[in-house]
């Protein structure tokens, strides 16, 4: 008796989890996160701007947001997706995100990595000639290039 009760209470509780996590992706537009849309990234309104920014860029006729924002591999992009994804629905939910947003030290470096994989024959040109050991970043530079700041 005591195991049918705990087998009640778990499938309410798996219902109640599948319930809510189902609403929650239907309503955060959840699906559009796993296409290479950049309208998906302004599902959440605290990136509108760099959305418009974006679209006025000089990238904008050759990258989309994942382009420069996640890794190129399939395993690696959808990882970063679903690991940015869970984050920001947090702090979308619960507060908390900066004001104004700030790119995290990781995805910064997979931005860092997409320039210099699309770019590749200028970094190496410059490469060639580190200053006192140290390889330059594009993003110091260049960080209107995706979207204006």
């Amino acid at each position: 008796m005591a195991l049918t009760r705990y087998a009640v209470l778990l499938g309410l509780a798996l219902g109640l989890l599948i319930g809510l996590g189902g609403y929650t992706f239907i309503y955060a537009r959840g699906a559009s996160y796993l296409t290479n849309d950049p309208a998906a990234c302004v599902n959440c309104h605290v990136m509108q701007e760099q959305f418009d920014g974006w679209t006025t860029s000089s990238h904008r006729a050759v990258a989309v947001c994942n382009d420069c924002h996640a890794p190129h591999d399939v395993l690696g992009k959808y990882a970063t997706k679903a690991r940015n994804g869970f984050w920001h629905s947090f702090y979308f939910t619960f507060g908390g995100h900066p004001d104004p947003i700030r790119i995290t030290p990781r995805n910064a470096a997979v931005t860092e990595g997409a320039c210099r994989t699309c770019h590749a024959d200028v970094v190496l040109a410059i490469d060639t000639h580190p200053q006192r050991n140290r390889t330059l970043d594009c993003v110091p530079c260049h960080r209107n290039v995706g979207h204006l700041h």
